[in-house]
């Protein structure tokens, strides 16, 4: 018994430095990463408590503690571009599209060219 205690300390213990070096920094809260695995190697029990429940984001079905704070940034410290869209088309798919793209522009080309002699009797010098 005199040695679970401890042990179940170490484990809670790696558990949250392993947890802390694995996130993004966007996804930990109140301090910075090297300042939590301080926290954590000095205080084991009480770092790796108050980092579950206070230093750690939560996906959308964790846990969640509303809080009334005000977003602070570090000068230099800008947000993230959003990401660029993917596209999951095919190739064939993206190169039929394209086909498809080119026909349209070459009906509106004849349709106008067909407009302009129409209206001027002749076809346009461009």
């Amino acid at each position: 018994m005199t040695v679970l205690f401890p042990v179940l300390i170490l484990a809670l213990m790696i558990g949250a430095l392993i947890d802390i070096i694995t996130r993004e920094d966007g996804q930990v809260k109140h301090l910075p990463k090297v300042f939590w695995i301080i926290l954590v190697i000095v205080v084991p029990l009480a770092g790796s408590v108050i980092w579950f429940l206070v230093g750690r984001e939560y996906g959308e079905g964790g846990v969640r503690i509303p809080r009334m704070r005000r977003e602070r940034r570090a000068p230099g410290r800008e947000q993230a571009p959003p990401a660029a869209p993917v596209d999951s088309r095919s190739t064939e798919q993206q190169i039929a599209d394209l086909d498809r793209e080119i026909e349209e522009w070459r009906l509106r080309a004849e349709i106008e060219r067909r407009k302009r002699e129409e209206d001027g009797g002749g076809p346009a010098a461009d």
